[in-house]
């Protein structure tokens, strides 16, 4: 489908038939929507009797690899999250790193009405910086929040990601071992990248359908 916002038109995909819950999952800095971990994430939620929209930012819709600036971020964000609105009830804000960021901006800044947000390696710390980014606007969030961090992320440390969330009113941490930004594991954590990804999913689903 296309998503048109306040500047122009971007592309995305509902998967699953539409329902009272459906997921906003917006992709990271580096890939767009059509990016495998955001197929397999989306595919996987779906396969749950989830209604899941994938778009892409208006940068990548232009082929482009340095992300917009955060007004134009959460301009496309809005305007995806309330596509989906129209066709959910209630609807959870959902992203791979930058995409959960901006959500959570959305909802934290914004006000827009989400039902819950889950971040699949909420990026606390930016690349090349030593110092945690502010985290202000995830206090005002009501709506439940649910994070997965990786042992080995080093934009979301496991131990500041649980800091940040032990002061949120409603959130919560599932702790990906071995996992680094994007879940991957080495050999020696005896299993494979797909099985962690697949655990990712049922959890994320089961968190879903029991919270929101």
């Amino acid at each position: 489908m296309k998503i048109d916002y306040d500047g122009g038109t971007v592309t995305g995909l509902l998967r699953g038939d539409p329902g009272p819950v459906g997921i906003l999952l917006a992709h990271g800095a580096g890939a767009g929507y059509e990016h495998p971990w955001m197929v397999t994430m989306a595919d996987g939620l779906a396969a749950r009797g989830l209604a899941v929209l994938t778009f892409n930012y208006r940068y990548t819709e232009a082929g482009r690899k340095s992300p917009d600036r955060l007004p134009t971020l959460l301009a496309v964000h809005r305007a995806a999250a309330d596509t989906l609105a129209e066709h959910c009830e209630r609807v959870v804000l959902a992203g791979k790193s930058m995409g959960g960021r901006v959500g959570s901006h959305l909802a934290g800044d914004e006000g827009w009405p989400a039902a819950g947000l889950v971040y699949y390696g909420y990026p606390l710390v930016a690349l090349g910086k030593s110092e945690p980014r502010p985290t202000d606007h995830l206090a005002r969030i009501a709506t439940p929040q649910l994070f997965f961090a990786g042992t080995r992320d080093r934009l979301g440390p496991t131990e500041l990601i649980e800091k940040v969330a032990s002061g949120l009113p409603n959130a919560q941490v599932i702790v990906v071992g071995d996992g680094d930004h994007s879940f991957k594991v080495p050999k020696r954590a005896g299993t494979t990248n797909e099985e962690v990804l697949a655990d990712v999913i049922e959890e994320s689903a089961t968190w879903i359908q029991a919270t929101v």
